[in-house]
């Protein structure tokens, strides 16, 4: 969703108080799927509350308070060991080149990978995110880039978008390099610890032509409740240190 559009569209319900799907659509002659998706992004900063068939405008103040809250949670996660991120983010920019279509997901390792590209000097560059932190950010990058945001149901713990809508949109996509990161990784693969994300991020490995998995040293020998894959099912392994043994040599 596009700055304005986002600020139109939360003037227009606070202005009514409540809206209906059918109102939005029609006021802002936009598809059911993406109007779908401008709410998801606007319940989860805090703004609006799902209601049935439509939503309502939270109360001023409990909407600046629900939004500091989800400010607050995603920079805790995007600050949590920030200088590893930054240093693997500037080592994956590497493996990116002009006219590549490319997949970044929800965490906040490729978070850092999307700020290496709002610098880089591409002038033609495809991106396709389920990440509502990339989306956002998206307006700060070089004009050259196009961006596909994926929609689907917000999922608040993840500030992204999952789900069949999500996966709909994705199979109609081609992704030359996919871009993620994990929870962990151990010799037996690696892995999420939610269900939906690990079987979304299985799909974008059997739709990519190359996947790179982005770790910091410290993820190494975790590993958690859903398999998103083997390490063999990378094209690379990008980390700020040297990786275990267990990790495949021609991923390093």
């Amino acid at each position: 969703m596009t700055n304005l559009r986002s600020i139109q569209l939360s003037n227009y319900i606070r202005e009514r108080g409540s809206c209906t799907i059918a109102e939005l659509k029609e006021a802002f002659k936009v598809s059911h799927a993406t109007i779908h998706r401008d709410i998801a992004s606007l319940v989860g900063e805090g703004k609006l509350r799902r209601v049935r068939g439509g939503v309502t405008a939270l109360p001023e103040a409990e909407a600046q308070n629900a939004e500091h809250a989800v400010y607050s949670r995603y920079q805790d996660r995007i600050d949590r060991n920030r200088e590893a991120k930054i240093a693997v983010a500037k080592k994956a920019v590497g493996r990116i080149e002009d006219g590549d279509i490319i997949f970044l997901d929800s965490s906040t390792t490729v978070y850092y990978l999307a700020k290496e590209l709002q610098a880089a000097s591409f002038s033609n560059l495809t991106v396709i995110t389920n990440s509502l932190l990339v989306i956002r950010e998206f307006p700060l990058f070089p004009t050259g880039y196009f961006l596909v945001a994926l929609g689907g149901n917000y999922d608040v713990q993840l500030n992204a978008f999952l789900g069949a809508a999500t996966l709909a949109d994705l199979d109609r996509l081609k992704i030359g390099k996919a871009f993620l990161s994990a929870l962990g990784a151990a010799p037996a693969g690696f892995f999420s610890r939610h269900e939906n994300h690990s079987y979304f991020l299985r799909r974008v490995l059997e739709i990519a032509d190359d996947s790179y998995l982005l770790l910091t040293a410290d993820k190494f020998g975790k590993s958690g409740l859903f398999d998103i894959g083997p390490l063999s099912a990378l094209s690379s392994l990008i980390t700020d240190a040297e990786p275990p043994g267990y990790v495949p040599a021609r991923l390093c």
